[in-house]
């Protein structure tokens, strides 16, 4: 059996075309599937943010994936949310 374990995290980002993108393929490089996704674009501090909310799930440390889409140029912070483990046959 394998333990796969589903982690929520919440990317503040600017809102340009190709932030989407790079996210998705920083996702799919670090072996991570993709469970949810949401996008929305907020007003704070006087600018436009999107924030990017994505719900992954794999075997693999999230710290991998949270440092490598915090390292992403127009992403400003990352938060990570507690994991939820779910176990697969």
């Amino acid at each position: 059996m394998n333990q796969h374990n589903q982690h929520t995290l919440h990317i503040h980002a600017q809102p340009r075309p190709e932030v989407m993108e790079r996210v998705l393929r920083v996702v799919r490089h670090r072996g991570f599937n993709l469970c949810a996704l949401t996008m929305e674009t907020r007003a704070e501090q006087d600018c436009q943010q999107l924030r990017i909310t994505v719900t992954v799930e794999s075997v693999r440390p999230i710290q991998q994936l949270w440092s490598q889409l915090n390292k992403l140029v127009d992403v400003s912070r990352v938060d990570a949310l507690e994991q939820q483990p779910r176990i697969s046959a």
